[in-house]
């Protein structure tokens, strides 16, 4: 199964280096391993995958054991080198005439990445996403697709599986590894039992607005702790926080956050099914604003709206600082929300539309349209 963002990544290998990030197990091991099948090579040349941790591997990496016909060349893991950005800045200005160079890394990466400009100007970067409605097996149904989106989530190996009670087992040991390597290695966090109870708060929170400072006196930790430890959550990986929306717009909320989680199926709140298709929501929105970032340059935000008198709607999606579309999220109800009329009349986006998903008919009123996520998709992104 080819993953939307490869033809991309090809393309731009010819120019610079390449850099993916995104979650653990999201398949970025697995997108390398295809580009290096489906790679342009030139007559008698090749590619070559390189794992840090491996021992064969890594000792190759010290020591530069590649040759001429090794024409694309993958580096997995690299950032656990400790000197990886000099020693990978090094080796691109002496051959990147002669080698492509593709590295890949989880949260870690970016994290490094992000710790000096070093290797600017050397390399485009590339967000990958767990699977979504746009990125199903050649032979799935949308119905299945969406079925297992909201059931056992959108990260490769449970999504393909589609099992229930393997998918917990396999949540539960990745939420093992990142709060217990990844954090422990990137944060300064030592009390990781109260992170993950405060991680268990979140999960049950999808969609609402969070409080830091009631979740930070449920378990006993300071605001600022909270604080601390959600923006440790967002460069992991776990989770994604938006904030409102409050240009023009007097009496609007200032602070509070919402937040959504990567791998949909996280959310463990009671009648999960409504705030897990607001978060299948929130996910594919922000994958199909990164990818055009990463593409085409745009900048966007995500943001939600409310004001003092309750009115809110899901999902504001600037582009350039513009308001591109307003986005509210309904399991069934297809009666155009007051809040949605209201703001749309208001900021006049270029886009107002309700996504429903169990919907029986489209349609539009007073600039509205009440869509499926299939339909809605297709008309903001182009799909």
């Amino acid at each position: 199964m080819k993953r939307t963002i490869e033809p991309n990544i090809i393309k731009d290998l010819s120019k610079k280096m390449v850099f993916i990030g995104g979650p653990r197990q999201v398949g970025k091991t697995t997108l390398a391993q295809s580009i290096l099948k489906h790679f342009p090579y030139k007559k008698s040349k090749k590619g070559l995958y390189l794992n840090w941790d491996f021992d064969e591997d890594r000792n190759k990496i010290i020591k530069k054991k590649w040759d001429e016909d090794h024409q694309l060349i993958v580096f997995d893991e690299l950032h656990k080198y400790p000197r990886w950005k000099n020693w990978i800045k090094g080796i691109y200005d002496k051959t990147h005439p002669l080698h492509k160079m593709l590295v890949t890394g989880s949260a870690r990466l970016d994290v490094y990445r992000r710790g000096g400009d070093s290797l600017l100007g050397r390399y485009h970067y590339w967000r990958l996403h767990p699977l979504s409605l746009d990125e199903l097996p050649p032979k799935m149904s949308f119905k299945e697709g969406f079925k297992r989106l909201m059931t056992v989530g959108g990260f490769p190996e449970p999504f393909l599986d589609g099992n229930e009670q393997s998918a917990r087992r396999w949540r539960r040991e990745r939420f093992d590894r990142v709060l217990k390597e990844d954090i422990r290695d990137l944060e300064s966090i030592k009390r990781i039992q109260d992170l993950s109870l405060f991680v268990d708060v979140l999960r049950r929170s999808g969609g609402q607005l969070i409080v830091l400072s009631n979740i930070a006196q449920k378990i006993q930790i300071s605001p600022k702790t909270a604080k601390l430890w959600l923006e440790a959550l967002n460069r992991m990986y776990i989770c994604f926080s938006i904030w409102p929306y409050t240009k023009r717009l007097p009496r609007a909320i200032q602070k509070p956050p919402k937040v959504y989680f990567f791998d949909n199926a996280d959310l463990i709140s009671e009648n999960a099914e409504g705030p897990r298709f607001e978060n299948l929501i929130a996910t594919h929105l922000l994958k199909k604003i990164h990818y055009l970032e990463d593409s085409k340059g745009f900048q966007f935000e995500l943001r939600y709206i409310r004001d003092k008198e309750f009115r809110e709607v899901d999902f504001v999606i600037l582009k350039d600082n513009k308001i591109f579309a307003l986005i509210e999220v309904k399991l069934s109800d297809d009666k155009i929300s007051k809040s949605l009329q209201y703001y749309s009349e208001k900021l006049k986006p270029l886009h107002s539309i309700q996504i429903v998903a169990n919907l029986k008919q489209e349609y539009k009123k007073n600039n509205c349209r009440v869509l499926t996520p299939q339909t809605a998709f297709n008309i903001l992104f182009g799909n």
